[in-house]
């Protein structure tokens, strides 16, 4: 079951996920600086990069927005020319376009923008001009699979593409079709303030925090949504009024004087979770080192001894090392590259064991993630995509006393 938090406060939303009673996703989005996820710009060739294959497009950001040649290119092979054009046949200085923010600025990285236009609905994501179907993975009915496929190219003009989402799962032709609608006229609108704007200029943003979550967490299996602001709590129940009615009454006003997090002990898992040094209900332990591209988790049987021998001791904390270390890094939202050095194993036999419990758990991830394998070294290689600025850098700071081995709330 799914419990999901949102705490409203003049500066900044705050969601938080609880599945199962444990907390799995933590978001923040700043009041005055919206996530840029999903917004569509009407932006201006400034640099083409030949050697790069890539040009800098000014959207109106701070930082030039970068446009790679495969970004700027139909996404799917039948349509892509048998050679690769260079970005400078493309385009040149001075042209202006219409592009999506796929990655937001990080670090010292301006954004990264894309020319596959894709709009996200309750049911299903639409895409104008990919010419093309597919079913969410999650969806592991092959029967249901083949309906909601059908339906997807009964429903869709030629030269759409249509992704199923999870929610599809055995919804009628009546709610998918008037999801597509919705999202349909809206790209029309786009296109249609597109040619009346100048560049650089925002021309669609996405949806906020609050809405977004109420989209894509909000499912029948959902105990309650719990949320402490009257305007945001009225805008999640209209929206789910004209998406889905049922789940209207899930939805519960929060309005006591202790704030949210701390009353549900929200405050108190962020905590935990944020720190160097996690500890496993066994009583071993994760060292959880994190840098802009590379997060390295060291695994360690700690106060754990087992029972039987050590092979068997060090095989249980890997386990429940691999189911934690999915759970955090959804969490934290961590993207890159990722190593993890779980505790030398002997068997063969429980090495593969653990490589398939990692793929099991990060299957709940909403991110993309890939589990790459052992190394030659015996290190856990995987990858999870990145696409927002870590929560974690704007509540926690770097400990000043212990120079980086814990963190502190700053807000």
């Amino acid at each position: 079951m799914k419990q999901l938090f949102i705490h409203c406060s003049q500066n900044v939303t705050q969601s938080a996920l609880m599945e199962n009673g444990r907390l799995t996703e933590f978001s923040v989005e700043r009041m005055e600086g919206t996530s840029l996820i999903g917004n569509l710009y009407k932006g201006r060739v400034v640099n083409v990069l030949p050697g790069m294959q890539a040009a800098f497009v000014d959207i109106g950001l701070p930082k030039n927005a970068f446009l790679y040649v495969d970004d700027a290119l139909h996404p799917h092979l039948d349509k892509q020319p048998k050679v690769k054009p260079a970005i400078s046949d493309l385009l040149k200085p001075g042209d202006e376009l219409l592009v999506q923010l796929m990655k937001e600025p990080l670090g010292g990285k301006g954004a990264r923008v894309t020319t596959h236009f894709s709009i996200p609905g309750r049911w299903l994501v639409y895409m104008p001009s990919a010419d093309y179907i597919g079913i969410s993975k999650k969806i592991e009915s092959e029967s249901e699979r083949s309906r909601l496929k059908g339906l997807a190219d009964a429903m869709r003009i030629e030269g759409e593409g249509v992704i199923m989402r999870t929610n599809a799962d055995g919804e009628s032709r009546e709610a998918l079709e008037g999801d597509l609608n919705v999202l349909r006229t809206t790209w029309h609108n786009i296109v249609s303030r597109s040619k009346l704007a100048n560049s650089p200029s925002e021309i669609h943003r996405d949806s906020g925090l609050v809405q977004r979550m109420v989209r894509d967490v909000i499912t029948p299996d959902t105990e309650q949504l719990i949320i402490d602001d009257q305007a945001s709590m009225q805008a999640a129940q209209a929206y789910l009024r004209q998406t889905a009615p049922a789940l209207v009454e899930k939805i519960r006003f929060y309005n006591e004087s202790k704030p949210l997090f701390d009353k549900y002990g929200i405050k108190e898992l962020l905590d935990k979770a944020f720190q160097s040094r996690i500890w496993l209900p066994s009583g071993g332990y994760l060292i959880w080192d994190q840098t802009e591209a590379l997060t390295v988790i060291d695994v360690n049987t700690g106060k754990y001894t087992g029972s039987v021998d050590l092979e068997e001791t060090v095989f249980q904390t890997n386990k429940e090392a691999a189911d934690e270390v999915a759970r955090l890094l959804r969490l934290r939202d961590v993207g890159g590259i990722i190593i993890i050095d779980f505790i030398d194993m002997e068997t063969e036999e429980h090495r593969h064991q653990i490589e398939q419990q990692l793929e099991l758990t990060i299957k709940r991830d909403r991110t993309k993630c890939q589990v790459v394998g052992w190394t030659r070294l015996g290190l856990m290689e995987m990858t999870r995509k990145k696409a927002r600025e870590n929560a974690m850098n704007f509540f926690y700071e770097t400990c000043a006393s212990c120079k980086g081995r814990g963190k502190i709330y700053v807000r």
